[in-house]
């Protein structure tokens, strides 16, 4: 491929991959409007957004493999047009049931093109130059992807339609499938693959069940049957699965993927960060609309500053830097500056305090995210045998959106009980309920936020402890960049 269809396949890659992430997000500001029109439950609502990562996180495992024994152009290709018809349904719904449904289409075909995406970027991009480059953009979409997505559902609630926040995949779809027609290679299909049926069945029940346990918890209680049941049924599917891949003759997650220690500390990292990441969002969110008074497109141009610290943190120091130092030097000062940007979003009050907490806060977080994520895919996939890349893809997209379901439903529940007692603990005689239901809320998400700066923390030891690698891992049959000497001033 020459050098500049490389470049315009990334930026089809890349826009196939912010649609698949901007899509966990871009509905949360539309929400009260389609349960509004759609006459839902309050009971029944989250399952616009449990409906797609319950699918999505669930399946991702067999979609990487499936781009493996198709190929990685039909798989994201076939992901594409699914995606899109699966947006015009929800688009179109009539009923609750029906957006239910076509959010879950929507998790399906985007369990197809994730993995996809990034093993053809893995696949396209092997001189080192060049991919640290590519990553620094692919990073950067991966971070600022939610962010975009509360944008983008921002202006498209407020001046459209509830409605378009599907709509708008459309035609996102359609220009990323012509330009995969044109510019993308096969993607390296395996004739004498097979799909390991009995592993596709254990490891996606595995997930769907963690994932479903998870979101139930939400509305449930931790202690309930339903979620501990699940929770143990996802643990022993999972258990069994780890068993069936070491026996399996064509395993659906090869050992070697989970067996390198750099890949493992990138999927255990991206998971914590992600845990304590999503939750936040929703947080930021309510804090914005509900405690601040801002309408749906304030509140998603609220987030800007969080987008543009990803791009910069990916784009100016990961990408610049990824091949001349030890990546935990990038990842574990990413997320200790990502922590301590918590820290300071943790102390908000009731009183506007957007320029003075909330501004400096994200562009720290987006800058240590930024710098961090966009380091662990390169370490998730650098080494990976071209074979095994949708494997190794799919695992880290997995980890992301169990990441996400988990920080979700647990902060979730830590801001809704600390918001509770607070409530009956300050509640009186002549107490505006009014004032102490906004300190309240804003107490349960500040202790949910300190929560989140913890998994944070983690993740930095994590990757310190774990990431010992000298130099991000070079693709097969390169040879690592050799540093420019930097010419004498004197």
């Amino acid at each position: 491929m020459a050098e500049n269809r490389r470049w315009w396949a990334l930026v089809v890659i890349a826009l196939a991959q912010l649609m698949v992430i901007l899509d966990m997000t871009i509905v949360n500001i539309a929400l009260p409007s389609a349960q509004t029109d759609l006459d839902m439950s309050d009971g029944n609502r989250q399952w616009v957004i449990t409906a797609y990562t319950l699918a999505f996180g669930g399946l991702l495992l067999l979609g990487g493999r499936v781009g493996d024994l198709a190929g990685r152009k039909l798989a994201f290709m076939t992901g594409l047009l699914g995606f899109a018809a699966a947006s015009a349904l929800g688009g179109a719904a009539t009923g609750s049931g029906m957006l239910f449904g076509a959010r879950a289409l929507q998790g399906v075909f985007a369990a197809l093109l994730a993995p996809a995406a990034l093993a053809l970027l893995t696949t396209t991009f092997t001189d080192p130059r060049e991919r640290g480059k590519a990553f620094g953009v692919f990073g950067a979409i991966v971070g600022a992807g939610a962010a975009i997505g509360l944008l983008a559902g921002g202006l498209l609630t407020q001046y459209l339609d509830w409605r378009w926040c599907l709509y708008v995949n459309v035609p996102i779809a359609i220009v990323a499938f012509a330009g995969a027609w044109v510019l993308l290679d096969s993607g390296g299909r395996r004739e004498d693959a097979r799909l390991d049926v009995p592993g596709a069945l254990l490891g996606s029940a595995g997930m769907l069940s963690l994932v479903y346990g998870f979101s139930e918890a939400e509305s449930r209680s931790w202690g309930d049957a339903l979620v501990l049941g699940l929770l143990a049924a996802g643990v022993v599917l999972l258990g069994l699965f780890a068993l069936w891949q070491t026996r399996a003759r064509v395993p659906l997650l090869p050992m070697s993927v989970v067996k390198d220690r750099q890949r493992v500390g990138a999927f255990l990292t991206i998971l914590f960060v992600t845990i304590g990441m999503f939750g936040v969002f929703l947080f930021l969110t309510y804090y914005f609309q509900r405690v601040l008074g801002y309408s749906p497109l304030k509140t998603g141009l609220a987030y800007l500053p969080i987008t543009v610290g990803m791009i910069t943190g990916s784009t100016q120091i990961a990408a610049r830097l990824l091949h001349r130092v030890p990546p935990r030097t990038l990842i574990v000062p990413g997320l200790l500056l990502a922590a301590g940007a918590l820290a300071i979003i943790a102390q908000v009050g009731v009183e506007p305090a957007y320029a003075s907490h909330v501004l400096p806060g994200m562009l720290m977080l987006g800058l240590g995210m930024g710098t961090a994520m966009m380091t662990c895919v390169s370490l998730a996939t650098g080494s990976v045998a071209p074979r095994d890349s949708g494997a190794a893809s799919a695992t880290f997209n997995t980890a992301q959106q169990v990441g996400g379901s988990i920080g979700t439903a647990l902060l979730n529940t830590i801001a809704a009980s600390v918001t509770t007692r607070y409530a009956t603990a300050h509640a009186g005689p002549g107490t505006d309920r009014r004032a102490l239901a906004s300190r309240a809320a804003v107490h349960g998400f500040n202790v949910a936020t300190w929560w989140a700066m913890g998994s944070l923390l983690l993740a930095a030891l994590i990757a310190a402890l774990v990431v010992d690698a000298h130099r991000v891992p070079v693709p097969e049959g390169r040879a690592a960049p050799v540093p420019e000497p930097v010419e004498s001033t004197s």
